[in-house]
């Protein structure tokens, strides 16, 4: 018997060493491709990076005005308590980097949207401990952006200190971007240099995103996350490994026309889902209940459905649906074919024929895109279509890069955010530069 029992743990051994092993070479495998096709991304993305900027100045003696986007989810019951630390994390490694270097560092963020004025439930005053600890440095935070109580508070700033300064959208000039305020921005912190790691806000033309720079003589770069975001989002539009297929969801297709439009010219593979198939279907003069549609975007949906087949890329439109009697998490549901949705009944996700079509694209391509639910995940009932997506990324050895609030939120719920090559920070700058756009606070920032 105890023979018996000692060949099953060695049994047992060798299985579980050999499990550890494949998930050690495919960690490896995975890091492999990934910094093989970051390297070949960011040849093609060439701002200013950190390692960069050390090249050019002498840190130590540097003061360095950073825009972040701390604009972290609070609490509704007390207005302090942060329910989710990820964007106070995601800024660390830059952070760490500047601390390491000796630069002293002023932090402009901005937390909710203020109108203009000061506002006691958006200052970055709940923020202090946290990114403290996160930093390990005692961050002082000033109660304002620019005046006198900036200009001594950093006048007498040590080396290597870290100054957080009061929400910046208490000011009008700051969404404005109006140049005196960005000039005081820049000249009352008495800023050497500039780094912006604040990719969320990069689509916007904002005093602090993109007026400030030009009130600094010293150099602008990059953070590391914004590095990252570049190097991912935009590797993949102009650099992909193909087959690239972008997989695009959502409620509506008047936002995602534009992606739509870009993404025709870029991919190999288009799946579209969420309620905005419906237009596409109303289009191709399919019966759609209740579901939503946007009538003024029916001749438009038509137009792109012409232009996939005339460039020869493969779109693809759900075979079935998964409807509901009503709109609620408790509804009656059942999955019928396009052709067969019921009146008075609407559309709530993807339907399994759709999801094992999606998946066989999803397994051959080399690089995946995704922006945008498949359904209304929130629900129970119609969060599979979008799960299956997900497990799906998760499975494949393609780059995958998750852009858009709601798909993050979903990928999060279903657990696979870790799974991912890539989550992306910023929902609308991701969508813009998906669009081919470019970026005001990206444009800013001086080339590598």
């Amino acid at each position: 018997e105890s023979h018996d029992l000692l060949r099953v743990a060695s049994l047992e051994f060798v299985v579980s060493f050999e499990v550890l092993l494949k998930e050690g070479l495919e960690k490896k495998r995975d890091a492999t491709r990934n910094k093989s096709w970051l390297s070949s991304s960011a040849r093609k993305n060439n701002k200013l990076s950190l390692d960069g900027l050390a090249a050019k100045t002498d840190l130590s003696k540097a003061k360095v005005l950073i825009r972040l986007d701390l604009n972290v989810p609070l609490s509704k019951k007390d207005g302090k308590t942060i329910t989710d630390d990820t964007r106070l994390r995601a800024v660390v490694p830059t952070m760490n980097f500047l601390k390491e270097k000796g630069a002293s560092v002023v932090v402009a963020t901005h937390i909710g949207r203020p109108k203009g004025e000061p506002d006691p439930k958006f200052s970055v005053e709940p923020i202090v401990s946290a990114f403290s600890k996160l930093i390990d440095t005692d961050v002082i935070k000033v109660n304002d952006c620019i005046g006198d109580e900036v200009r001594q508070a950093c006048k007498g700033m040590p080396q290597g200190g870290v100054i957080l300064l009061e929400n910046v959208r208490f000011h009008k000039g700051e969404t404005k971007n109006e140049s005196g305020f960005a000039e005081a921005l820049a000249k009352d912190c008495g800023a050497t240099c500039y780094v912006n790691d604040a990719f969320g806000t990069a689509h916007r033309a904002h005093a602090s995103t993109e007026g400030v720079v030009k009130y600094i003589s010293g150099p602008k770069a990059a953070g590391f996350l914004m590095e990252k975001e570049l190097k991912y989002i935009k590797g993949a539009i102009d650099a992909p490994t193909r087959p690239l297929t972008a997989i695009l969801g959502g409620s509506k297709i008047s936002t995602k026309i534009p992606v739509i439009e870009s993404m025709l010219d870029k991919c190999d593979n288009i799946l579209i889902g969420g309620g905005m198939i419906f237009s596409f279907y109303k289009a191709m003069g399919l019966g759609i209940g209740n579901s939503l549609v946007e009538e003024d975007m029916i001749s438009k949906a038509g137009e792109m459905i012409q232009a996939a087949k005339a460039k020869g890329v493969n779109m693809l439109l759900p075979t079935d649906v998964v409807v509901a009697d009503k709109f609620e998490a408790d509804a009656n549901a059942k999955t019928v074919s396009i052709q067969s949705i019921p009146d008075g009944w609407l559309g709530l996700d993807v339907g399994p024929d759709t999801v094992a079509e999606f998946s066989k694209i999803i397994q051959s391509s080399k690089t995946i895109v995704w922006n945008g639910p498949m359904g209304v995940f929130e629900f129970d009932a119609f969060a599979k279509g979008t799960f299956a997506i997900a497990q799906e990324m998760a499975n494949t050895d393609a780059i995958t890069i998750v852009g858009g609030g709601d798909s993050v939120a979903a990928v999060e719920k279903a657990h696979l955010a870790d799974k991912m090559s890539h989550i992306s920070t910023g929902g609308g700058a991701s969508l813009e530069l998906l669009e081919g756009k470019v970026l005001p606070g990206v444009a800013a920032l001086d080339e590598a």
